[in-house]
């Protein structure tokens, strides 16, 4: 492993904004902040905004800016980069931030029932597989599991340059009779207004540059 990525690591266990449970431990145990992130970590009522696989935190980090009456919470399993997220946070003194290391299968572990008020998934790994269309971050599988914290009218946010991906989760919401708010599969030639167009990932600009298009939709679970 490279010495830069394991200094990571160690420092990553050294910041008060990044949380990481031992998988055997998470079951077992649980996570004291669950139902307790307004009164524990952040100390306030504010609504708390997820950013699931997150990568380096750019919407985290970008959002906690925007949006200072608001928490963020970014999550990812990628050590390495969210180092960068909670280093930023730090070194831009935000107090409405927060980063979890951990598998999104076991985020329901973090959070009570109506704790969650909107996720944002960011250019996620499409599983593009039709056998691994389980893993897929916008399923009926991780839905459930978004249910148990979301609240009733908390929005879910997708920006994804994968066109099968973004056609598999309309047709899911459809079947599934959830919400459909917005959605476009050009949003930089849309007349949508939202953060969605003012804050961009690492790979986003990426994408950009090669001449994709970047397809968007925001969505509510039905109750």
């Amino acid at each position: 492993m490279p010495k830069n990525k394991i200094r990571k690591f160690q420092e990553n266990l050294t910041f008060p904004n990044l949380f990481q449970i031992e998988y055997h431990d998470l079951i077992a145990k649980g996570c004291k902040l669950k139902g307790n992130w307004h009164q524990t970590y952040f100390k306030n009522e504010n609504p708390i905004i997820l950013e699931l696989g997150c990568g380096k935190g750019e919407y985290t980090v970008g959002l906690a800016n925007k949006y200072p009456h608001h928490n963020y919470i970014g999550v990812d399993i990628k050590g390495a980069r969210l180092w960068r997220g909670a280093m930023s946070s730090i070194e831009q003194n935000l107090t409405n931030t927060a980063f979890i290391r951990t598998q999104i299968e076991t985020i329901d572990f973090y959070f009570e029932k109506n704790e969650v008020s909107e996720i944002w998934v960011t250019f996620p790994d499409p599983q593009p597989k039709p056998l691994k269309a389980h893993k897929r971050l916008i399923s009926p599988r991780f839905l459930e599991i978004y249910k148990r914290f979301l609240t009733p009218s908390g929005v879910i946010h997708l920006k994804t340059d994968n066109l099968n991906l973004f056609e598999y989760c309309l047709e899911m919401i459809k079947m599934e009779k959830h919400e459909l708010m917005l959605q476009t599969k050009d949003l930089y030639n849309s007349d949508i207004e939202e953060d969605v167009k003012n804050i961009q990932t690492y790979y986003e600009t990426r994408y950009l540059r090669e001449g994709k298009k970047i397809n968007y939709l925001k969505f509510r679970l039905h109750e």
